[in-house]
């Protein structure tokens, strides 16, 4: 990418084509996206129509539609029934029947209406079968008569209810049990490590009974080492918040006192498998700000609140609105020192796309700039980096090397090859200057580019330039076809007026920066994937004493200031372009240039944010004075 873009070139090109093919027809209608599909926080997919998105969100569980600009959801369809099996959550069901069908394929499951408190279904067990003392995990059953039912399997069998230790069924005659209390004591009952003589007994029956009278007391048989044989402890703990409440036998009473609290929960074995916390949190960063039972009560909250995110009970997100625009900033050919001091001046910065490959030649030879040591450094710096690629904007040879299907391969091989063992983040393409003729090849092209690239998780971006909808399908570039291939689009929205305009004026006037985004999204391209490219240049223009333009040239931002400070200026509003302009008078000529400040920086973040752009990219870093990037990151 370069300081001037060549809109002449663009013409030229239209001309081109109209005279050598048949003129393909102007765009057709409107297709700028106006609804986008979630998954949860993941973005599945834009949409131009309401219809046409919410039939493809119901695909989906989970799912909502969300208007684009307001961030409101017109359509959404959570599933209100999890099933979890100990307190892990699995999973989701639309109805409580489904949901219970599943739980009760595995043990120790329950059923929670999110939308309530508590469960609606478990299928914890109530009944333990033994025999003597003897028992296995697949004798516990949750009702009484499918517990007797397997009891009554195996001689000398009984019945334990697990909600209050009781022994509450047995097939030993009471012949039976008066042998067993003739023998000699084994079974000792226990509170913590103290006993007493009189806890002592021959029969398991009447040890368990005194065990009872006691909490937190269990059985061992001195026989067998002190094997424990039966507990009274509490298995259930009771919390409101990190408070300890109380401790319960059995499940039922833990849930019956649970319920009397908010934020109550019940812990089991160390796991947490009954809460009646609200499961729809609303974030502002770390801090909490407030509950919700449902999940669009959350996000309509949530939309009052800036850099909000919606979670779950367990973590995960549902809606989030806590990440600003991505920014993203060229470097040009700066060697790597350069690179570094400018970076370090930067606030925000996301991305950076240093000018590191070059097509040599038709044939597909690479010119290679890249650094292994400065993409460890700029990562090291929390950056992405997405090296730039260009055609030295040279039509001849590009027509040439679309013309050739080995220099393409050659070419792209090099490229991705290097990038992937750079360890960089994605390819930032910017061919410019391309003939109309060239439109399809250009696209098979990018999209060779893009399937070699994502093969070595890299993506791929490509700067375009602002056109016209009237004209843009006459020149090298078919925005829709690109849209489907790669993962960006940057808008080089600049360059309005350039080194060749025959009239001063502003770089890129506010009015038609913004026509641009509307022209980029009339082509149907999906806002996510629109980077809205910002100038850190003005172009200065010189007029002799008759007016007349006699030369121009640009000048970095940063430079702006000493250059005022200097002379004697004008400042006036100019509502055309929404800049002030600014101008002054020196040996005799006229100067003029359109203010790029704080301001029209704040302007063009606000633009990219009122049409839910993905970021903005600043051509280019180093050219700014460090204010800019105070702005950027405020606004961000």
């Amino acid at each position: 990418m370069k300081t001037v873009k060549t809109v002449a070139v663009l013409l030229f090109a239209a001309l081109l084509v109209w005279q050598t093919a048949a003129p393909a027809a102007a765009a057709g209608a409107d297709k700028t996206t106006r609804y986008r599909v979630y998954q949860n926080s993941r973005l599945l997919k834009e949409f131009a129509d309401k219809n046409e998105a919410i039939a493809y969100a119901k695909k989906w569980a989970f799912g909502y539609v969300e208007e684009i600009g307001t961030r409101k959801w017109i359509w959404s369809q959570f599933p209100k029934y999890q099933v979890s099996q100990l307190g892990q959550p699995g999973k989701w069901f639309f109805t409580l029947q489904e949901a219970i069908q599943h739980a009760q394929e595995t043990p120790y499951s329950s059923v929670r209406n999110v939308q309530s408190i508590g469960w609606e279904w478990h299928n914890y067990p109530r009944y333990q079968v033994y025999q003597g003392e003897y028992t296995r995990e697949e004798w516990k059953f949750t009702t009484l008569e499918a517990a007797q039912k397997e009891a009554k399997r195996w001689a000398n069998s009984n019945i334990i209810d697990l909600e209050t230790n009781r022994w509450v069924w047995d097939s030993i005659s009471p012949e039976k049990k008066e042998e067993y209390r003739q023998r000699d004591k084994v079974y000792k009952v226990y509170q913590g490590t103290y006993s007493r003589a009189e806890w002592e007994f021959a029969y398991l029956e009447d040890a368990v009974k005194e065990a009872l009278r006691w909490q937190n007391s269990y059985i061992v048989n001195t026989a067998k080492d002190n094997k424990e044989v039966f507990s009274n402890r509490d298995n259930f703990t009771v919390y409101q918040y990190n408070t300890k409440l109380d401790t319960f036998v059995g499940l039922n009473a833990a849930i019956q006192y649970a319920k009397k609290w908010d934020h109550s929960r019940i812990e089991y074995q160390g796991q947490v498998i009954w809460n009646n916390y609200p499961y729809y949190i609303v974030y502002q960063g770390d801090k909490k700000l407030k509950e919700f039972n449902t999940p669009q009560d959350a996000q309509a909250y949530a939309l009052t609140q800036p850099k909000a995110v919606v979670k779950t009970y367990y973590g995960g997100t549902v809606w989030d609105n806590s990440q600003g625009l991505k920014y993203w900033a060229w470097t040009g050919e700066m060697r790597e020192e350069q690179v570094m001091n400018v970076v370090a001046n930067t606030r925000g910065l996301d991305v950076i796309s240093p000018t590191w490959f070059r097509l040599a030649d038709a044939s597909g030879n690479v010119e290679d700039r890249s650094s292994e040591s400065l993409v460890r450094w700029l990562k090291a710096q929390g950056l992405e980096v997405h090296p730039l690629v260009n055609n030295q904007f040279n039509a001849d040879m590009t027509t040439k090397f679309l013309q050739d299907d080995n220099a393409q391969r050659k070419f792209i091989d090099t490229v991705v090859n290097r990038s992937a063992a750079l360890g960089v983040n994605g390819i930032n393409l910017d061919f410019e200057s391309m003939k109309g003729s060239d439109r399809d090849k250009f696209t098979q092209f990018v999209r060779k580019l893009a399937e070699a690239a994502h093969a070595k998780k890299l993506t791929v971006s490509i700067d375009l330039p602002r056109g016209s909808v009237s004209w843009n399908h006459l020149t090298a570039i078919d925005h829709a076809a690109l849209a489907g291939i790669v993962d960006h689009i940057v808008i080089m929205a600049y360059d309005q007026y350039y080194s060749g305009s025959t009239e001063p004026g502003s770089v890129s006037g506010l009015g038609w920066a913004e026509q641009g985004i509307q022209e980029f999204l009339s082509y149907g391209i999906p806002r996510d994937k629109l980077i809205f490219g910002i100038p850190f240049y003005i172009r200065q223009w010189k007029l002799d004493a008759q007016g007349k333009l006699v030369g121009n040239n640009a000048i970095y931002t940063n430079a702006v200031s000493d250059l005022l400070a200097a002379v004697p200026f004008t400042k006036t509003w100019d509502e055309r372009f929404g800049q002030y302009r600014i101008e002054y008078k020196k040996d005799g000529f006229t100067y003029v240039f359109w203010l790029e400040d704080e301001d029209t920086v704040k302007a063009r973040i606000a633009l990219a944010k009122k049409y839910s752009l993905a970021g903005v990219a600043a051509w280019r870093l180093g050219q700014e004075p460090a204010s800019f990037w105070d702005t950027l990151a405020a606004e961000k």
